[in-house]
């Protein structure tokens, strides 16, 4: 679902990509609702492309996002109520459990819980992609179909 989502380098908040031109991305920002272009010479990346690290490997963003929403019940999480940082790693510790201690830092973790309540703010609510071995299956199907004609 946040396969289209933006963040950009040096612009705050989160885009959403609208259209690709020749030389330049249509982005909206999803709070103001504001078209911007975006040009080859800014850093963008799509949210569905970012890992945290782990224990265990690599987690992707989408999933880390899937369970901030069920830790948070659908809730924007008030960063003003952790009395600091150690306060931080700790909530998180409690949807994580596993994040890798030394290379998370707490500034990506603020990010991250910025970056959800801009979502939650704009009317996010699933935040993974539909499973993509259902929708080459229903291809599949379809494309078996014409070969039957």
């Amino acid at each position: 679902m946040i396969k289209g989502i933006l963040s950009i380098t040096g612009k705050p908040g989160l885009f959403k990509l609208l259209s690709r031109g020749r030389n330049a991305l249509i982005v909206e920002n999803i709070s103001t609702k504001r078209r911007t272009p975006t040009y080859p010479h800014e850093k963008v990346i799509s949210l569905a492309d970012i890992t945290m690290y782990t224990e265990h490997g690599d987690e992707p963003l989408p999933e880390i996002l899937d369970k901030v929403y069920a830790r948070a019940e659908g809730k924007a999480i008030d960063m003003k109520s952790f009395a600091g940082d150690d306060a931080v790693r700790e909530y998180f510790a409690e949807i994580i459990p596993d994040f890798d201690q030394e290379r998370v830092y707490t500034t990506d973790i603020r990010k991250l819980f910025s970056w959800y309540n801009l979502l939650v703010a704009a009317g996010f609510t699933e935040f993974k992609d539909e499973e993509p071995a259902e929708d080459q299956a229903t291809d599949n199907a379809a494309g078996a179909e014409s070969e039957k004609e």
